[in-house]
């Protein structure tokens, strides 16, 4: 069983940076590949962010990518996303997410398949 808790979301301007954080709970967190979501009011849920068990590959949506950027610190069961040249339309709620190792590979095209664990989310706010 793996919990996972997102903070650092708020309100930020266009071209701003936020760094969101998600902790997570239990002894295997090495062992799962995280990602990022996030859900814009009146949308669905889309994929941001993944990266491997190791920290050795990372994988991007088009709309985030050069922007974003995911990384991991397993011995301190940490997940990053930093957020750059933040925009109106990055406006959403954030939510860490968990999966087997080879499932985040899929997150661009398929979206949220495969995710075991999912924390409660952390709203950003770009305002123009």
């Amino acid at each position: 069983q793996v919990q996972l808790v997102e903070s650092g979301g708020g309100l930020v301007q266009a071209g701003g940076s936020l760094r969101l954080s998600c902790a997570a709970s239990g002894r295997t967190f090495s062992s799962y590949a995280m990602g990022w979501f996030r859900q814009a009011p009146g949308e669905k849920r889309e994929f941001a962010a993944a990266i491997s068990w190791s920290g050795g590959n990372t994988y991007y949506a088009d709309s985030v990518k050069g922007r974003f950027t995911i990384s991991r610190d397993n011995n301190k069961n940490m997940v990053y996303l930093q957020m750059n040249s933040l925009k109106p339309e990055d406006t959403a709620v954030y939510y860490c997410a968990a999966a087997q190792p080879g499932v985040e590979r899929t997150w661009a095209i398929h979206g949220a398949y495969g995710v075991i664990y999912w924390g409660k989310g952390t709203l950003v706010t770009v305002s123009s």
